[in-house]
């Protein structure tokens, strides 16, 4: 393994969550064992390797994704920081629990040209209760400029529940 992981088309199903802590499933995401999901052929992102509470993925936006204006249209970035903290969420759950998004809320700081390069992409949790994680997350440039940002919370909900 050489430390980083292209997320590339999955062309099998996730796998089974319920089996394995949210942790567990992630780092199975990060070193290949575990295909990632379809959504992954539209938001192509490299994953770095997970810790408990925190994501980070690394992706480059192209000309594919290009607004009215010549930026980044606003949707991909908020589909990279809720996946940025939808997975920084899961990383704390245990088998058989979910964190599906309840919202998220994102600012945009400073356009996003097609020619911006690899961004940073990081979601990390402020606090897991019992029911509910918050979470806040951010894309920055190569120069460390924030981009965007955002908070999110998500729902800890029991599989069969």
């Amino acid at each position: 393994m050489n430390g980083t992981n292209e997320l590339q088309a999955a062309q099998q199903p996730v796998g089974d969550l319920p089996q394995l802590t949210g942790l567990a499933f992630v780092e199975r995401l990060f070193d290949g064992s575990l295909n990632p999901p379809p959504m992954v052929k539209l938001l192509p992102f490299t994953l770095l390797r997970p810790e408990p509470g925190k994501i980070e993925l690394h992706a480059t936006p192209d000309e594919r994704i290009l607004n009215l204006t010549k930026t980044i249209h606003g949707g991909w970035i908020m589909m990279m920081l809720d996946t940025a903290m939808s997975l920084a969420a899961l990383t704390t759950l245990g088998p058989g629990e979910v964190g599906p998004t309840h919202e998220t809320s994102v600012k945009f700081v400073r356009p996003i040209r097609a020619d911006a390069g690899q961004l940073r992409v990081v979601g990390q949790v402020l606090s897991r209760g019992r029911s509910v994680i918050t979470l806040e997350g951010k894309i920055e440039d190569t120069r460390e400029r924030v981009l965007a940002h955002g908070t999110s919370t998500c729902l800890i909900v029991r599989i069969g529940a």
